[in-house]
């Protein structure tokens, strides 16, 4: 089901629209590659010889104007990628960073992530068009945190629900554990390092819920937070081990209902992390 009116998703999709006709006129005037041949040193996208400067210029500013318009439907439909050493970003709004030097984005990126969206908000203007009479509460999953459904999207819309909340868990691990710079340790021991009582130990940062000590509410969640992260550990681990091989476990498959219950579970834990502060070693702070 969709949280959103029916026009505000045809908004949505005529700016995703502009956005796609902008991209593709700018890219008439660029040369294009690939992190393949610009072997991840060079950009992947370079005005043509002879090219007009002030008519790319031109068009390099329609481009930027139609992405601030589209942005919001990649937070909407949850269509973020992950890229290596970066994390999640939103190709639409991130699309210059194709002329770069060690460009993360290429075409093909901002091609498929803008398909990716039309798609996804043409079925939730579907979903709109058939809850618009119905009293009953709607819920979607891309409106999750977006780690959480960065990692579940792409097998969420092929109904691998299982497989969506096993890449949802292990990319909150991994985000976390790249953004504390902690892998050298398993995924258990690093929740548990890193959200145990006590204090940062060398080379061991940890997450701390904030406010003073005698504070009973900051108390509750700094007790609370290491056996959550713990139980929902242990059912990440559960799960990768139950769809190794997803084609054998079909009859095991989880519903949609579960999944999104499981995916809740999750993206909740991941907005109490990101409300916690990172505590280091002193040493580590100063490096």
């Amino acid at each position: 089901m969709s949280d959103y009116g029916e026009d505000y998703l045809r908004r949505l999709l005529d700016a995703v629209g502009r956005f796609e006709a902008a991209f593709n006129a700018w890219m008439e005037t660029q040369q294009e590659s690939d992190h393949l041949s610009s072997r991840g040193l060079l950009p992947t996208v370079w005005a043509k010889d002879g090219q007009d400067l002030a008519l790319v210029r031109r068009l390099e500013l329609d481009v930027a104007e139609a992405a601030g318009l589209a942005a919001r439907a990649v937070a909407v439909t949850g269509a973020y990628i992950s890229v290596a050493g970066i994390g999640v970003i939103d190709p639409i709004s991130n699309w210059s960073f194709m002329s770069s030097p060690k460009a993360p984005l290429a075409p093909r990126d901002i091609r498929m992530t803008t398909a990716n969206v039309k798609g996804r908000l043409e079925a939730m203007l579907i979903d709109a068009q058939a809850t618009s009479d119905s009293s009953l509460p709607s819920f979607s999953p891309a409106q999750l945190h977006p780690v959480i459904w960065a990692g579940a999207a792409a097998h969420w819309t092929t109904h691998q629900y299982r497989v969506a909340v096993r890449e949802a868990a292990e990319g909150l691990t991994v985000h976390w554990k790249q953004k504390l710079r902690r892998n050298d340790v398993d995924d258990t021991v690093f929740w548990q390092q890193t959200l145990s009582a006590g204090d940062a130990v060398d080379g061991k940062p940890k997450l701390v819920w904030p406010g003073p000590a005698e504070d009973k509410t900051a108390r509750s969640m700094r007790g609370g937070l290491e056996p959550l992260a713990k139980a929902l550990n242990a059912l990440a681990t559960g799960l990768n081990l139950t769809v190794r091989n997803v084609t054998t476990h079909t009859r095991d498959e989880l519903t949609e209902q579960q999944a999104m219950e499981r995916l809740a579970a999750y993206s909740f834990l991941a907005q109490l992390l990101d409300q916690c502060q990172i505590e280091r070693f002193e040493s580590d702070a100063a490096r």
